[in-house]
């Protein structure tokens, strides 16, 4: 779903032959790619953290060695979808959606500033960082990975973590911990190439099949609405027949994968623009990547599903959609 796009150039009359040929090198250049988000110093991958809070989790999200700023990035949007004012039905509050009676213990001064706010975001993504810290200190000597530890010592407590000698057999604690670290990678700058996406080919043949197809704000291409999308109902669309189900508005879809740079991109990623190029939260338009500059996407209101150019002045950055990141993806944001 989208507000306001202006497209910088016009259609492109490009063929179906041309699309086709670009599905097809999906499959060649993922044999030529390196694995994965590479080790060492972790960063934060660009506007995935609205700018008001990049430097706060980038300098709390080092504040020990179990954590990282991607990790607590991954946290603060899965509890409140970096909301300062949310209030959970359990009466979690704020950003870091701590409990009053946890954050009358764990509660720290973080700016300095005299007193310890619970809904004020310099003290609670610094509570936050601290308090992961003291439980990967609880849990230390417990085996396993610290991080992984940590995540469980905070969704089921730590006696538990304890007492199962790592994460505890507990479902709720389990799909909590894959989530963070799955959402984690989501939020990390990548220090090498990124996998290619396997459903990526399917995703373009089902937008490339859409071209001229009128644009409908709101539109998920139901019989309803005439088989009309708007720009992020036709990049879930493409998705969802493919078996990954996204997000419905573009600046949560951004948060379904880990993030190529623009020379790296592929067929298949999803390309985002906005307007503050500084905060995926204000991303409002995503078109499916096709190659060659050019996107498959739906425009605004009057134009059709076509080809256009990504490289505009609101060109935000892209997404490679994995199936475990958009499973990460929360319900509540």
């Amino acid at each position: 779903m989208r507000k306001v796009w202006v497209v910088g150039g016009a259609a492109v009359g490009l063929g179906l032959s041309f699309v086709m040929l670009l599905v097809v090198g999906v499959y060649v250049v993922a044999g030529n790619l390196v694995n994965g988000v590479g080790a060492g110093s972790v960063g934060l991958a660009k506007g995935a953290v609205p700018t008001a809070y990049t430097a706060l989790v980038q300098k709390w999200g080092n504040l020990c060695s179990a954590i990282n700023p991607a990790l607590l990035a991954a946290q603060l949007y899965q509890e409140s979808g970096f909301d300062p004012d949310v209030v959970s039905p359990a009466d979690a509050r704020g950003i870091a959606q701590f409990i009053p009676s946890t954050w009358a213990t764990h509660g720290i001064d973080g700016d300095g500033d005299g007193d310890r706010d619970i809904w004020d975001p310099n003290d609670a993504i610094p509570s936050a960082a601290s308090y992961d810290c003291d439980l990967a200190k609880y849990v230390r000597t417990v085996p396993g990975d610290i991080t992984n530890n940590l995540l469980a010592a905070y969704n089921a407590g730590p006696d538990r973590v304890i007492r199962a000698g790592g994460v505890p057999a507990i479902r709720e604690t389990q799909n909590y911990v894959k989530t963070i670290r799955t959402l984690e990678k989501s939020f990390a700058a990548p220090v090498t190439r990124v996998d290619p996406s396997k459903q990526a080919a399917g995703a373009i043949y089902f937008a490339q099949k859409k071209l001229g197809t009128p644009y409908l704000w709101g539109g998920n291409g139901t019989a309803d609405q005439g088989g009309r999308f708007d720009c992020s109902g036709l990049t879930k669309a493409a998705y969802e027949s493919v078996g990954i189900t996204l997000p419905r508005v573009a600046n949560d879809q951004y948060n379904a994968g880990p993030h190529p740079k623009r020379s790296e991109l592929l067929p298949g990623d999803l390309v985002f623009f906005s307007t503050d190029p500084g905060n995926s939260r204000a991303i409002h338009h995503v078109g499916i990547y096709v190659g060659g500059g050019y996107m498959i996407d739906a425009p605004y209101t009057g134009a059709v599903i076509r080809f256009d150019p990504i490289d505009t002045a609101e060109y935000f950055g892209a997404t490679r959609v994995t199936e475990d990141g958009a499973k990460a993806l929360p319900t509540n944001v």
